[in-house]
């Protein structure tokens, strides 16, 4: 069995970017600049988006953090959105998921300009990367797919199984798998919490990405032998012999499923870290005008 470290692997693509930023720099052009958004105080909204600044500086972007209160509403929003979209200094943006149930993130995603669009949400991103032609990737899928080229998995012919069917990961990855290109060319089965013998199907895959947000959901009698697993999931379960009372865990029961597989990623330290680059990967393609020429912008 053979681990899949993405915090190394991210380490290593941090480099790359930090010295294709300071080409940019060096030549006269400024550094890419990526601006967050958050609304409310969610606790792990807060750590997820100090990461995402902290690594902006690691590589030498530029990044701004725009903070609000749980009280703003959809329009005031929405208005904040379109200044980001007007602004010829910022790059490209994010708001931070999940907002308070009172905003439709639907309206939100829809706002942003696709060009700015980092997260790759906005449906004409998530159509030009069905059509294969240029486009904003959503983060953990292009970071997932980065593990497996820089791993060298061959994808080819393969028998993928994604467990879970959301827009953020799930339905992405069924999406980028079976494109023809590598990592690609799989056979994709895309199933969810409703599918009927899910088990069985599950352990025909030859490729296995959870990504349902269950912690555990993955056992070893759904996995088979010689697999590679893609665990995404991360979820806070109780620890209370943990200084801190929790601790992070994936949608796979990682101790007795690794001795099954080929390869497969932790929790932590796996898909996770692969997630912030993907995001970083995106916003210099924006500040390099590389998926939208700067003429076609909104």
């Amino acid at each position: 069995m053979i681990l899949i470290d993405g915090k190394l692997t991210s380490q290593q693509i941090k480099e790359e970017i930090k010295s294709k930023v300071e080409s940019m720099t060096s030549s006269g052009l400024r550094a890419p600049h990526l601006v967050a958004i958050l609304v409310g105080n969610d606790g792990a909204s807060e750590t997820y988006v100090g990461n995402k600044i902290r690594t902006c500086a690691e590589v030498g972007f530029k990044s701004t953090l725009l903070r609000f209160d749980s009280g703003l509403t959809e329009e005031e929003l929405i208005a904040e959105i379109h200044k980001l979209n007007d602004d010829e200094e910022v790059d490209g943006f994010i708001v931070q998921l999940p907002l308070p149930k009172h905003i439709d993130v639907h309206h939100i995603t829809a706002a942003i300009d696709p060009a700015k669009d980092v997260d790759g949400f906005h449906p004409v991103n998530l159509g030009r990367m069905t059509e294969q032609l240029p486009a904003y990737i959503p983060a953990t899928p292009k970071g997932i797919m980065q593990l497996l080229e820089r791993y060298k998995i061959e994808t080819a012919g393969r028998h993928c199984v994604v467990i879970g069917r959301s827009n953020i990961v799930g339905t992405p990855m069924s999406i980028l798998l079976s494109r023809n290109a590598y990592p690609g060319n799989c056979t994709v089965t895309l199933t969810h919490s409703r599918t009927e013998n899910l088990k069985e199907i599950a352990r025909q895959a030859d490729i296995l990405v959870a990504a349902i947000g269950k912690p555990y959901f993955v056992t070893a009698d759904m996995v088979k032998e010689g697999a590679v697993v893609i665990d995404v999931g991360m979820t806070r379960v109780p620890a209370p012999e943990l200084k801190q009372g929790f601790k992070l865990a994936g949608d796979v029961d990682f101790k007795a499923v690794a001795a099954r597989c080929s390869y497969i990623t932790p929790v932590p330290g796996g898909v996770g870290p692969m997630t912030i680059i993907g995001l970083l990967q995106n916003t210099l393609l924006a500040a390099q005008h590389r998926i939208y020429p700067a003429h076609v912008r909104q």
